[in-house]
């Protein structure tokens, strides 16, 4: 091929809106390989012959690979900048997929998820890192809230499309499709960052400077002696822990083995779950900003919202209406939609000095909390009902646990400083 012709096609590719679209495409399936295993779960189980402590462990891999790697990353991603670290750390991905794609024993389908949480863990700092590059600062408020209502499709996907696409050709040809379409989209964006902005700011990566960690060391340690800190980080791990579990994994069981709905209609209840998540932040958001004014209250309001939804579906019986469900499970996803507001709390309780040390210790909390919840709950049930672990009993005593958790989160969470009133003061 002409070299003019290599050269025109580098040019296109080196359309920062191109690298805005794959980045964004990448993180779409980071959300849909955390909230996967949820609506395929039976077939995993029939296939594989697998306990609910096998299940649960499978999904929380995913989490667990995630939290732990999002420091490192971080540092790597500072270090070696994106272009180096984000395709290598993608094709770790894509080997995770097709692993679990093509796995016969739950070591490797545990591998293959563990791979996936390392290689997608960059899948949200890194596009952040990309954007102050290839944009400026000007642009980064709309792009990163963008990048986030487009990864939160991916939720989505994994209900009823993941659905028709498992009834339609099987769970695992669906993931080896999407295994492909991950290559596909590693390999543009390998391409499109070679073609990284001159005069970016940034010098060649430099070593890590023992001044910069023991710096790093001393204001995780002025973090973590703040109350504000822990009372909110509690609330994320149960927060996010519990909605999350429910999301990922045990939404689908409850409402296939116990309430004995199709593998579509449970789909389609889910899909209505995770739409009232991404139209819910807004709501929160503008409740906290320009109706409420506070922070605080909006997140226990949220936690016990969180809390009664689990608690009605526990006490729903055998047979329940399919309109009754999708509500309960709506009014769940739209409660569970408040991360923005903890978020933006921690953010404005904490000097500016410490902001996003904090905002990575706290979101370090919440993804672990997924985890130990999508695990914890499969061992609970299956040790409280090793001859019932799916059934009716073993997911009350469960939903009654989690909205117990979450009415102690609320109460907890009350004994915060509201940072609205001090944000406006500054």
């Amino acid at each position: 091929m002409p070299a003019f012709i290599l050269e025109s096609f580098r040019r296109v590719l080196s359309s920062r809106w191109i690298i805005f679209s794959v980045t964004s495409l990448l993180y779409l399936l980071s959300m849909f390989y955390r909230s996967s295993v949820t609506v395929i779960a039976p077939d995993l189980m029939t296939d594989l012959s697998l306990d609910v402590s096998s299940l649960s462990l499978i999904s929380a891999a995913f989490f667990y690979a995630y939290a732990l790697i999002q420091i490192p990353m971080g540092i790597v991603l500072d270090h070696a900048g994106p272009e180096k670290a984000m395709p290598w750390s993608y094709l770790l991905a894509f080997v995770g997929v097709l692993m679990f794609a093509w796995a016969e024993s739950v070591p490797l389908l545990v591998l293959g998820r563990l791979l996936m949480g390392v290689g997608m863990a960059c899948s949200l700092i890194g596009t952040f890192k990309v954007f102050t590059t290839w944009f400026g600062p000007a642009h980064f408020a709309t792009l990163s809230a963008t990048v986030i209502s487009i990864g939160s499709l991916g939720t989505l996907a994994s209900t009823s499309p993941l659905v028709l696409s498992t009834q339609s050709i099987g769970w695992r040809s669906t993931f080896a499709l999407i295994a492909f379409s991950h290559l596909l989209l590693t390999g543009l964006l390998y391409l499109v960052m070679r073609g990284k902005p001159a005069g970016d700011g940034h010098g060649p990566p430099t070593p890590l400077e023992s001044s910069r960690l023991r710096q790093t060391a001393d204001v995780l340690h002025r973090i973590v002696r703040k109350k504000d800190f822990w009372l909110i980080s509690a609330a994320g791990f149960l927060r996010y822990g519990i909605y999350g579990a429910v999301q990922s994994l045990w939404a689908g069981p409850y409402l296939i083995n116990v309430m004995g709905c199709s593998p579509l209609i449970a789909g389609n209840i889910l899909f209505l779950f995770n739409l009232a998540l991404i139209l819910g932040g807004p709501v929160s958001g503008f409740l906290s900003d320009k109706v409420l004014q506070t922070r605080k209250w909006i997140m226990v309001i949220a936690l016990w919202g969180l809390s009664g939804s689990l608690f009605s579906l526990a006490c729903l019986p055998v047979g329940t209406t399919v309109v009754v469900l999708a509500t309960l499970f709506t009014l769940f996803g739209f409660f569970g939609s408040s991360g923005g507001v903890l978020y933006t709390h921690v953010k404005e309780l904490m000097p500016s000095t410490m902001v996003a040390t904090a905002l990575t210790a706290m979101n370090f909390f919440v993804m672990l909390g997924a985890a130990i919840f999508i695990q914890g709950l499969g061992s609970l049930m299956q040790f409280l009902y090793p001859s019932a672990s799916l059934g009716h009993a073993a997911f009350n005593a469960a939903f009654l646990g989690c909205a117990s958790l979450l009415l102690i989160a609320g109460v907890l969470y009350s004994f915060t400083r509201d940072s609205f009133a001090e944000e406006g003061q500054r």
